[in-house]
């Protein structure tokens, strides 16, 4: 008889209003698949009751539309936040208009992860004792901070710094970054709030991810390390640790977008491969397949003009998918046991 197979992750989550607030407008989500799981945290905005409300409406919204979709992982997840989104928008009326959340989901399929990104919540990786953060803030002061505008400390304490420009709920189509990597044994990863990553500097989190916690006593630690600096919002921490090693998923993994946020149909349109160059690529195949038909004396000229122009269009198609998949330049991870000032450029003390 088979051994049953060790369990490919463990998760743990908590979310908490914090010191100085009477409502939690965050939300978190830990949803177990067959092959791994479907982690998001929510940050809602536009009073009390409207963030609350934002929030859980996109958790609801994504969870259920990712398990009722038929196409592949990172297209079902693009579909699922866009559903999200129009979720929050159809309530944003009455006392609700002008509600809006932020939304970040961590979807594990087997050997891989999958991160679609909107807003200021942020996800890290832990791995071999370095913490890469995976996200850049969708803010105002991010912005800023990329111009050269403004530094990582100044932005902590700019009184703009909870200004997100891209959020659930704005309009019909969301913006967003989808990527994907691969995982192995001993990874873990988090996402937050801004509620603990505003106040938590990326070397503290270095520091307190670091201890041999289980996932959930490690999501507590984190929420009462901000709540030790001021807890001056809502907190959310979901921490996912990956146990053992799995074989990556079939498909391709999309790669991190030039630019920042993409609409959803765009980076559909980009998944699926049904860009208009695709189209010209089928027009091209069936004009020189009806010319070798028709015109047999010159068969072996149509024939190849159809190859060039072929090859032509699919080399202007790998390089526009390239231009869309390549990564932008990412700081340097914080390793444990540096000394300040020479691991990730961004990083504030704690």
């Amino acid at each position: 008889m088979r051994a049953a197979a060790s369990p490919l992750l463990s998760s743990g989550l908590l979310t908490d209003v914090g010191r100085q607030r009477s409502v939690n407008q965050d939300a978190a989500l830990a949803l177990d698949l067959p092959q791994g799981g479907l982690y998001a945290v929510a940050d809602g905005m536009g009073g009390h009751a409207a963030g609350e409300l934002a929030a859980n409406l996109a958790l609801d919204s994504l969870s259920q539309h990712y398990l009722d979709g038929r196409a592949s992982p990172p297209e079902r997840l693009a579909e699922a936040v866009q559903a999200a989104n129009l979720a929050v928008l159809r309530h944003a009326v009455g006392e609700y208009v002008g509600m809006g959340t932020t939304l970040l989901a961590l979807l594990v399929d087997r050997g891989a992860a999958l991160v679609a990104h909107v807003g200021d919540s942020r996800a890290y990786l832990l791995r071999s004792g370095e913490l890469h953060r995976l996200t850049d803030d969708h803010s105002w002061v991010a912005e800023q901070v990329r111009l050269g505008h403004l530094t990582e400390e100044e932005a902590r304490h700019h009184q703009w710094r909870s200004v997100v420009s891209n959020a659930l709920g704005g309009e019909e189509r969301v913006r967003l970054e989808l990527f994907g990597l691969p995982l192995r044994a001993g990874d873990r990863l988090l996402l937050c709030s801004d509620g603990l990553s505003g106040v938590v500097g990326d070397r503290a989190l270095l520091e307190l991810l670091m201890r041999p916690q289980a996932p959930e006593r490690a999501a507590r630690t984190l929420v009462n390390a901000a709540n030790d600096a001021g807890g001056p919002d809502n907190i959310t921490a979901v921490v996912v640790d990956i146990l053992r090693d799995t074989r990556p998923p079939r498909y391709a993994l999309p790669g991190r977008q030039e630019g920042g946020p993409l609409y959803v149909d765009v980076l559909l349109s980009a998944q699926r491969g049904s860009s208009p160059l695709t189209y010209l690529l089928l027009i091209l195949a069936y004009f020189t397949l009806l010319g070798v038909m028709l015109v047999p004396e010159h068969r072996p000229l149509i024939g190849l003009l159809g190859a060039l122009l072929l090859v032509g269009v699919t080399a202007a198609q790998r390089q526009a998918r390239a231009r869309l998949g390549r990564p932008p330049p990412r700081p340097a991870p914080i390793r444990a046991g540096t000394r300040p000032g020479g691991g990730d450029p961004r990083e504030t003390p704690g």
